[in-house]
């Protein structure tokens, strides 16, 4: 099989990487990819400024590719399933309509109503003015959301009124951060633990993967800005048996229902943001419409099945016969990101200790290029170490030890990823 992986960042390194343990696999493109990802075997970047839909589908006829993986959620949202299919490429991902489901914070919030699935208390606005009138009539604190993709940047929890009221204007003038909408969502703020439960959907068939959890706040002790994620673990006791069943019979299954109500069927990836309170009840924060980054790297590296045969079961109806087989250990992700990230940061720093290798870790290149021979930051999350041990202590340990070898000015991380499930320090333990 000739495969292209669409999308530049760690998830689609850590597919590319899993992807080439396949025997069933000749050649991996990746575009537009990054250099890092070129380290992999079979794989051939294709290196294009600025892709459109129409260069993914040029590239798969010119390179006589059998399946495309659409890594990140914005070609998802902008319809390239639906094109892909109109020229008869087999792709895997949800098409432009079930896309909303992340592309669409509004779209989400009403199909979970309409579903009766557990969610923030909430309402959109489209002006400042009434958005206002309604935070003041709110307790604090309350989360803010701009709907559209914003690169897991535009959500913010805020716990004063003036800071609201600035930041509604803000974002409707797109003074934050780039982000510019024409609709907002104010919920009420819940709390509890947050997980990610991913599952590969097929009509109406719905198969779990492995638990995770990410770390979406920048720092240490979940304070600061939210970012696209700072470190991930796999599997997480936030999830066993029991809440995985609730989520799928009382979350997925009632939403992919009310999607069908609407003529829209879904497959591929679907990722739920759980949070899940002091009582163990899952409420959803969000829908994602593609695997995580970077739960995707912990995932995948605890993945012993073949990858293409999850993919080509989703796509072919055939999730009944599929089992998905993990090893028995925990993955730890540690992201390295820029100083500055999730706002400004420097690009083009040299990166040294790339070469440094521990048994049972893993490097994935997120934001980086080469330059002079050498690799140089070009991201606000740069590289995402992920390693392996018979727990997760043992695997953070690894994943810290790896991540220490890794310099370049300005590389920030937080230190306490998966600290909180090995110390039992869930509200719930």
């Amino acid at each position: 099989m000739n495969l292209l992986i669409i999308g530049s960042g760690g998830r689609e390194h850590a597919i590319a990487w899993k992807v080439s343990q396949s025997s069933k696999v000749k050649n991996i493109y990746v575009a537009p990819g990054n250099p890092g990802i070129s380290l992999e075997e079979k794989v051939n970047l294709i290196e294009v400024d600025k892709p459109t839909t129409k260069d993914y589908i040029n590239i798969a006829k010119e390179k006589n590719i059998d399946l495309t993986i659409v890594g990140p959620e914005a070609p998802l949202v902008d319809g390239i399933v639906d094109e892909f299919k109109k020229n008869n490429l087999k792709i895997f991902g949800p098409n432009k309509l079930a896309s909303q489901l992340e592309g669409s914070k509004d779209f989400c919030k009403n199909i979970l109503n309409s579903g009766n699935v557990l969610t923030a208390k909430h309402k959109s606005f489209t002006e400042s003015i009434s958005a206002i009138k309604y935070v003041k009539e709110q307790n604090m604190p309350i989360v803010i959301k701009a709907d559209g993709l914003a690169a897991g940047k535009g959500v913010f929890i805020i716990d004063d009124y003036d800071k609201a009221y600035k930041l509604i204007n803000d974002l409707f003038t797109g003074e934050i951060d780039g982000i510019k909408t024409s609709l907002i969502i104010i919920e009420e703020f819940l709390q509890g633990e947050e997980a990610s439960f991913i599952c590969l959907v097929s009509g109406d068939k719905v198969v779990p993967l492995a638990s995770s959890k990410d770390h979406k706040k920048l720092n240490n002790g979940d304070y600061g800005p939210n970012t696209g994620g700072m470190g991930a673990y796999s599997p997480t006791k936030l999830i066993d048996k029991n809440i995985s069943n609730i989520v799928i019979n009382e979350i997925i299954v009632p939403t992919l229902n009310e999607l069908k109500k609407q003529n829209i069927e879904y497959e591929g990836f679907l990722y739920a943001g759980l949070m899940i309170d002091e009582n163990q009840v899952p409420y959803v924060l969000e829908y994602n419409c593609r695997l995580g980054d970077p739960e995707a790297q912990a995932i995948l590296m605890r993945l012993e099945s073949d990858i293409i045969d999850i993919f080509l079961a989703t796509i072919n109806k055939k999730l009944d016969d599929l089992e998905i087989k993990w090893k028995n250990e925990s993955a730890c992700t540690i992201v390295l990101a820029s100083e500055g990230y999730p706002g400004p940061y420097k690009k083009g720093i040299k990166i040294e200790g790339l070469d440094h290798e521990i048994n049972g870790t893993k490097v994935f290149h997120s934001g980086t290029k080469k330059k002079d021979g050498n690799f140089v930051t070009n991201g606000g999350r740069v590289i995402s170490v992920t390693a392996l041990g018979i727990n997760l202590q043992v695997a953070q340990a690894k994943a810290y030890d790896r991540s220490n070898q890794i310099s370049w000015e300005g590389k920030i991380k937080r230190h306490d990823i998966g600290e909180k499930e090995i110390n039992n320090k869930f509200i719930f333990s």
